[in-house]
Protein backbone atom coordinates (compact mmCIF):
# COMPACT_ATOMS: atom_id res chain seq x y z
CA UNK A 1 0.00 0.00 0.00
CA UNK A 2 2.83 2.37 0.87
CA UNK A 3 4.55 1.57 -2.41
CA UNK A 4 1.44 2.60 -4.32
CA UNK A 5 1.29 5.91 -2.47
CA UNK A 6 4.96 6.60 -3.11
CA UNK A 7 4.54 5.95 -6.82
CA UNK A 8 3.73 9.40 -8.25
CA UNK A 9 3.00 7.97 -11.73
CA UNK A 10 0.26 5.62 -10.56
CA UNK A 11 -2.40 7.34 -12.62
CA UNK A 12 -0.45 7.70 -15.85
CA UNK A 13 -2.18 4.71 -17.41
CA UNK A 14 -5.64 6.38 -17.20
CA UNK A 15 -4.78 9.40 -19.33
CA UNK A 16 -6.01 9.64 -22.92
CA UNK A 17 -3.98 11.65 -25.41
CA UNK A 18 -6.14 13.95 -27.56
CA UNK A 19 -4.82 14.86 -30.97
CA UNK A 20 -5.70 18.46 -31.78
CA UNK A 21 -6.27 19.58 -35.33
CA UNK A 22 -3.70 21.89 -36.82
CA UNK A 23 -4.82 25.49 -36.53
CA UNK A 24 -5.46 27.08 -39.94
CA UNK A 25 -2.78 29.45 -41.08
CA UNK A 26 -4.21 30.90 -44.31
CA UNK A 27 -7.57 32.42 -45.22
CA UNK A 28 -8.73 29.43 -47.29
CA UNK A 29 -8.12 27.05 -44.39
CA UNK A 30 -10.04 29.35 -42.06
CA UNK A 31 -12.96 29.51 -44.50
CA UNK A 32 -13.08 25.71 -44.79
CA UNK A 33 -13.02 25.41 -40.98
CA UNK A 34 -15.98 27.82 -40.64
CA UNK A 35 -17.95 25.92 -43.30
CA UNK A 36 -17.17 22.60 -41.64
CA UNK A 37 -18.35 23.78 -38.23
CA UNK A 38 -21.48 25.40 -39.68
CA UNK A 39 -22.52 22.24 -41.53
CA UNK A 40 -22.37 20.30 -38.27
CA UNK A 41 -25.32 22.37 -37.01
CA UNK A 42 -23.65 23.97 -34.00
CA UNK A 43 -24.42 27.48 -35.25
CA UNK A 44 -28.00 26.60 -36.15
CA UNK A 45 -28.60 24.97 -32.76
CA UNK A 46 -27.55 28.15 -30.95
CA UNK A 47 -29.72 30.32 -33.19
CA UNK A 48 -32.68 27.99 -32.63
CA UNK A 49 -32.47 28.44 -28.85
CA UNK A 50 -32.18 32.21 -29.28
CA UNK A 51 -35.23 32.45 -31.54
CA UNK A 52 -37.31 30.26 -29.18
CA UNK A 53 -36.56 32.55 -26.21
CA UNK A 54 -37.24 35.62 -28.37
CA UNK A 55 -40.63 34.23 -29.43
CA UNK A 56 -41.58 33.50 -25.80
CA UNK A 57 -40.63 37.02 -24.75
CA UNK A 58 -42.33 38.90 -27.61
CA UNK A 59 -45.54 36.93 -28.14
CA UNK A 60 -46.15 34.96 -24.92
CA UNK A 61 -44.88 37.69 -22.55
CA UNK A 62 -42.62 35.16 -20.85
CA UNK A 63 -39.76 37.45 -19.88
CA UNK A 64 -36.68 36.01 -18.22
CA UNK A 65 -35.41 39.36 -16.99
CA UNK A 66 -36.58 41.53 -14.10
CA UNK A 67 -37.88 44.92 -15.20
CA UNK A 68 -35.99 46.97 -12.63
CA UNK A 69 -36.96 49.31 -10.96
CA UNK A 70 -40.63 48.50 -11.63
CA UNK A 71 -39.94 44.91 -10.54
CA UNK A 72 -37.60 43.83 -7.79
CA UNK A 73 -36.44 40.42 -6.67
CA UNK A 74 -37.49 39.33 -3.16
CA UNK A 75 -34.84 39.83 -0.49
CA UNK A 76 -34.13 37.37 2.28
CA UNK A 77 -34.96 38.39 5.84
CA UNK A 78 -31.32 37.90 6.77
CA UNK A 79 -30.09 40.30 4.10
CA UNK A 80 -27.83 43.04 5.47
CA UNK A 81 -28.94 46.30 3.88
CA UNK A 82 -29.21 49.85 5.25
CA UNK A 83 -29.58 50.01 9.02
CA UNK A 84 -32.74 50.91 10.91
CA UNK A 85 -33.22 51.98 14.53
CA UNK A 86 -36.45 50.67 16.02
CA UNK A 87 -38.61 52.10 18.79
CA UNK A 88 -40.68 50.76 21.68
CA UNK A 89 -44.38 50.50 20.95
CA UNK A 90 -45.35 50.48 24.64
CA UNK A 91 -43.59 53.59 25.91
CA UNK A 92 -43.16 55.46 22.67
CA UNK A 93 -39.41 55.79 23.09
CA UNK A 94 -36.54 54.62 20.96
CA UNK A 95 -35.10 51.26 21.87
CA UNK A 96 -31.56 52.55 21.76
CA UNK A 97 -30.24 53.08 25.30
CA UNK A 98 -27.00 54.72 24.17
CA UNK A 99 -24.72 51.99 25.50
CA UNK A 100 -22.30 52.50 22.62
CA UNK A 101 -21.59 48.81 22.01
CA UNK A 102 -22.32 49.16 18.30
CA UNK A 103 -19.86 52.05 18.09
CA UNK A 104 -17.16 50.07 19.90
CA UNK A 105 -17.52 46.84 17.93
CA UNK A 106 -17.70 48.51 14.51
CA UNK A 107 -14.57 47.31 12.72
CA UNK A 108 -14.77 49.98 10.03
CA UNK A 109 -15.33 52.76 12.62
CA UNK A 110 -18.28 54.22 10.76
CA UNK A 111 -20.75 54.56 13.70
CA UNK A 112 -20.71 57.75 15.74
CA UNK A 113 -23.18 58.61 18.51
CA UNK A 114 -23.74 61.37 21.04
CA UNK A 115 -25.90 60.89 24.16
CA UNK A 116 -27.07 62.76 27.25
CA UNK A 117 -28.97 61.95 30.43
CA UNK A 118 -32.61 63.06 30.26
CA UNK A 119 -34.98 64.02 33.08
CA UNK A 120 -35.89 60.36 33.66
CA UNK A 121 -32.22 59.46 34.30
CA UNK A 122 -32.19 57.59 31.01
CA UNK A 123 -29.67 58.01 28.25
CA UNK A 124 -31.08 59.90 25.32
CA UNK A 125 -29.51 59.58 21.87
CA UNK A 126 -28.88 63.01 20.37
CA UNK A 127 -26.88 62.05 17.30
CA UNK A 128 -26.56 58.64 15.67
CA UNK A 129 -24.62 58.60 12.43
CA UNK A 130 -23.53 55.70 10.22
CA UNK A 131 -21.17 56.51 7.39
CA UNK A 132 -22.47 54.27 4.60
CA UNK A 133 -19.40 55.06 2.54
CA UNK A 134 -17.24 53.15 5.03
CA UNK A 135 -19.74 50.57 6.32
CA UNK A 136 -19.01 47.02 5.13
CA UNK A 137 -22.40 45.69 6.36
CA UNK A 138 -20.83 43.00 8.52
CA UNK A 139 -23.78 42.95 10.93
CA UNK A 140 -21.73 43.13 14.15
CA UNK A 141 -23.67 46.16 15.38
CA UNK A 142 -26.98 44.29 15.06
CA UNK A 143 -25.62 41.19 16.78
CA UNK A 144 -24.14 43.02 19.77
CA UNK A 145 -27.12 45.32 20.45
CA UNK A 146 -28.67 44.24 23.79
CA UNK A 147 -32.00 46.00 23.12
CA UNK A 148 -32.46 44.84 19.49
CA UNK A 149 -32.60 48.53 18.58
CA UNK A 150 -30.48 48.45 15.42
CA UNK A 151 -31.27 46.02 12.63
CA UNK A 152 -30.50 45.75 8.95
CA UNK A 153 -33.44 46.87 6.85
CA UNK A 154 -34.33 46.00 3.28
CA UNK A 155 -33.32 49.28 1.60
CA UNK A 156 -30.27 48.54 -0.48
CA UNK A 157 -30.53 51.39 -3.00
CA UNK A 158 -28.18 53.84 -1.32
CA UNK A 159 -26.18 55.12 -4.27
CA UNK A 160 -25.38 58.82 -4.28
CA UNK A 161 -23.25 61.37 -6.09
CA UNK A 162 -22.23 63.19 -2.91
CA UNK A 163 -20.10 61.60 -0.21
CA UNK A 164 -21.94 63.60 2.47
CA UNK A 165 -25.16 61.75 1.65
CA UNK A 166 -23.70 58.52 3.02
CA UNK A 167 -23.70 59.89 6.57
CA UNK A 168 -27.25 59.15 7.69
CA UNK A 169 -28.81 60.70 10.77
CA UNK A 170 -32.52 61.21 11.25
CA UNK A 171 -33.64 58.70 8.64
CA UNK A 172 -32.16 55.90 10.76
CA UNK A 173 -34.24 56.72 13.81
CA UNK A 174 -37.86 55.63 13.93
CA UNK A 175 -40.04 58.77 14.24
CA UNK A 176 -41.88 58.73 17.55
CA UNK A 177 -45.11 59.89 15.94
CA UNK A 178 -45.04 56.90 13.57
CA UNK A 179 -44.39 54.16 16.10
CA UNK A 180 -47.96 52.92 15.77
CA UNK A 181 -47.19 51.91 12.18
CA UNK A 182 -44.03 50.03 13.11
CA UNK A 183 -44.05 46.27 12.78
CA UNK A 184 -41.65 43.95 14.54
CA UNK A 185 -38.78 43.58 12.14
CA UNK A 186 -37.72 40.10 11.03
CA UNK A 187 -34.45 41.07 9.39
CA UNK A 188 -30.82 40.58 10.38
CA UNK A 189 -30.37 41.19 14.08
CA UNK A 190 -34.02 40.68 15.06
CA UNK A 191 -35.39 38.01 17.36
CA UNK A 192 -35.88 34.61 15.76
CA UNK A 193 -39.47 33.27 15.70
CA UNK A 194 -38.57 30.34 17.99
CA UNK A 195 -36.69 32.46 20.53
CA UNK A 196 -39.15 31.73 23.34
CA UNK A 197 -38.78 27.99 22.83
CA UNK A 198 -34.98 28.23 22.96
CA UNK A 199 -34.93 30.12 26.29
CA UNK A 200 -34.41 27.76 29.22
CA UNK A 201 -35.69 28.48 32.70
CA UNK A 202 -33.10 29.24 35.32
CA UNK A 203 -32.54 26.45 37.89
CA UNK A 204 -32.58 29.01 40.70
CA UNK A 205 -35.83 30.03 42.36
CA UNK A 206 -36.24 33.71 43.15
Amino acid sequence: MIDKLNNRNIGMGDYVNIVEEQYPTDNWSMFKQVCKRSIKGELLTGLKITFIMMKEALFNKNMHTVQYPAEKLPISNRYRAVHKLLGLLESGENRCIGCGLCEKICISQCIKMDTKIDENSRKEVLEYTINMGRCIFCGYCAEVCPELAIVHGGRYENASEQRAHFALKEDLLTPLDKLIFQKEYTGFGAVSPDADAKIKKTPLSY
